[in-house]
């Protein structure tokens, strides 16, 4: 196995391939995406191609510029797409670009959607039949019986929200919810963990003069289970623009109740009133209410996090690893049969 991205440093790993440096920062579905956009990168992927004679090549976005289409270009083995992308409104770059990138689309002979959002979102531009395997989480990691981190064990009730400071993780509401929920509840803490500059949230903090507010940036990824062992509810107020619930699920598994937006890739792993609440994206007093109905109920908190944990082993890297090799085993096997199809017959 190869893995194939572009980095603009070295990785020195046996199993991964650096093709493209310098990558870039384009938004994409309210986000950053590092892709890399030099015209030199043919010549590489036709070598790779050739040393490794691979049996299978599977591209994640086929469509993103510029490295894998041009997998899709060369591979003469059975290629396969994953599409994890999912939006409320168009999508401008496959509005303008569909027609073009139909050629590419008809080079696929799988493709994959992480959820039925994603399935729904790209089908409005590629029709066809997706085969629906979601990403996998960690489960493992998140159940596993870590410390909590101490300095939230005071007896406080502790709220977590994890994601970086993008508009579209609703961010913003939280904290207006949370100072709701701090007037009905003054023995409560939000706990807010994510890589980049969080600035403009801290002086909305300020400006609204909440307390218990505890900005804890990047943490490593080792590390983070702790964090979700020292919080009682886990808030994902999200807008838009999620195709799967990872750290729903990331929550579910290290047996968080959850109080999430009402949108359609959190809504694909979490059933209301099952593993948690689901609110409308955006409704800052259902979001307090929601907090508060699970931070006065620890019996429900409990129920709720034995059910997260149930539904998160669905999503076992163990699971979803095994579906995408018995999928990649039905496509060899098709490939297999249209060759014998195509042979001449002999003469009796």
């Amino acid at each position: 196995m190869r893995i194939v991205a572009p980095s603009s440093r070295p990785i020195h790993e046996e199993d991964v391939v650096t093709i493209g440096k310098r990558p870039v920062s384009v938004p994409v579905s309210g986000s950053l995406a590092r892709i890399s956009l030099s015209l030199t990168l043919g010549p590489p992927v036709r070598r790779l191609l050739a040393e490794e004679q691979f049996d299978i090549v599977h591209v994640h976005e086929p469509f993103m510029p510029v490295l894998p289409i041009h997998f899709l270009r060369y591979a003469e083995c059975v290629r396969v797409g994953t599409f994890h992308a999912s939006r409320e409104k168009g999508q401008f770059f496959y509005t303008w670009g569909r027609h073009h990138l139909r050629r590419w689309f008809r080079r696929l002979d799988g493709k994959i959607a992480v959820s039925s959002a994603a399935a729904h979102f790209v089908e409005q531009y590629f029709p066809g039949y997706y085969n629906i395997i979601p990403n996998g989480v960690d489960v493992e990691r998140f159940s596993a019986q870590v410390p909590p981190l101490p300095q939230y064990q005071d007896g406080k009730l502790n709220i977590l929200f994890v994601g970086r400071p993008e508009k579209r993780k609703g961010l913003d509401h939280l904290l207006r919810a949370y100072a709701r929920v701090k007037e009905r509840r003054p023995d409560t803490r939000l706990i807010v963990v994510g890589a980049g500059k969080f600035g403009r949230y801290q002086r909305k903090v300020r400006s609204l003069r909440l307390r218990d507010v505890d900005f804890r940036g990047y943490v490593p990824y080792e590390e983070l289970p702790r964090y979700h062992h020292a919080a009682h509810v886990f808030c994902a107020p999200n807008t838009g623009f999620e195709s799967q619930g990872i750290v729903l699920l990331e929550a579910m598994a290290a047996g968080l109740p959850i109080v999430a937006s009402n949108i359609e890739g959190f809504a694909g792993v979490l059933t209301h009133g099952v593993e948690g609440l689901l609110v409308l994206p955006g409704d800052e007093e259902g979001l307090a209410d929601a907090l508060l109905q699970l931070l006065a109920d620890a019996d429900r908190r409990r129920q709720m996090a034995e059910q997260g944990r149930q539904r998160a082993q669905e999503f076992s890297w163990q699971r979803v690893s095994q579906q995408i090799l018995s999928y990649y085993e039905r496509l060899l096997h098709e490939r297999r049969l249209a060759g014998l199809q195509q042979e001449p017959m002999r003469a009796s």
